[in-house]
């Protein structure tokens, strides 16, 4: 089984720099910043398993929307404020990076992706439309939203999310959330820019190795198969379809077959040595 553990990996960002007028000042910020940041991380760990409520959104067309419409299959989503011009544009372009790549090797629609701005009062959907156009994201496959004062504050919490206003913009910790199909938060990525397995591996344990009543056996099969001879190349920073593991298994199935065809037949030559 694949398992990521993202804390390791754990990088922390401020939404803008926070300027300091003297050089105590500055030491007294930073105590802050990073007693924020480990309690930052300890939220957003502790957000894992919880489900996420029908919270109401927004897009781009000003259309109301709703959390639970993304419920039945994997959901990225990442928050990010307009306002931002260094940390949120490079998170959100290499987060469309790993996406790009995650559905070469999984699918076009086996999993959603959603970007929403936290920052309620400045992010609205025309806000975000240029956010999106300005990040190449604007495209079929991107939900980008826009929610109220409430859902921000209530969306926010459920996935351990912690922001704080700075003179700057925002101090936030810069994450993205892997949610299930169930709506239940599975795993946390963060950093402007992390490794690539970080957020493939725990959508392949979703996509690949996912129960579903209404699936045919082949096709369970099939997926069991592409979960497990799925690989990650780092040379490449790409995942590949690893036939050998596919051919190993073949191979280690015909020797079983071939070992117990000749059990059975030497089972059966003695019999009929034993009735001679």
């Amino acid at each position: 089984m694949r398992q990521v553990v993202a804390i390791t990996m754990v990088v922390l960002g401020l939404g803008q720099a926070i300027p300091a007028a003297a050089a105590g000042e500055e030491g007294a910020r930073q105590s802050i910043t990073s007693f924020r940041y480990e309690s930052a991380l300890r939220a957003s760990q502790e957000a894992i398993g919880r489900k996420i409520t029908d919270w109401p959104l927004t897009d781009l067309d000003g259309r109301a929307r709703s959390f639970a419409q993304f419920r039945g299959s994997p959901l990225v989503l990442s928050l990010v404020f307009t306002s931002c011009h260094a940390i949120c544009p490079t998170t959100t372009r290499h987060l469309a990076n790993v996406v790009g790549k995650a559905r070469d090797s999984l699918g076009t629609d086996s999993f959603r992706v959603a970007v929403l701005g936290f920052d309620a009062a400045n992010d609205t959907p025309r806000a975000m439309l240029q956010f999106a156009r300005e990040q190449g994201i604007d495209e079929a496959g991107w939900e980008v939203l826009s929610a109220d004062e409430t859902t921000i504050a209530g969306l926010t919490e459920e996935l351990g999310f912690e922001f704080f206003s700075s003179p700057s913009g925002f101090d936030h910790i810069v994450q993205a959330s892997v949610i299930d199909a169930e709506g239940r938060v599975y795993r946390q990525v963060y950093g402007e820019t992390f490794a690539t397995p970080l957020l493939i591996d725990p959508l392949i344990e979703l996509v690949l190795n996912r129960p579903e009543p209404d699936r045919t056996i082949l096709e369970g099969i099939l997926d069991k198969v592409r979960f497990f001879c799925t690989a990650y190349d780092p040379a490449r920073d790409a995942y590949y379809f690893d036939y050998s593991l596919f051919i190993g298994m073949f191979i280690g199935a015909l020797v079983i077959l071939a070992a117990l065809i000749f059990m059975i037949r030497e089972y059966a030559a003695g019999r009929r040595r034993g009735h001679a």
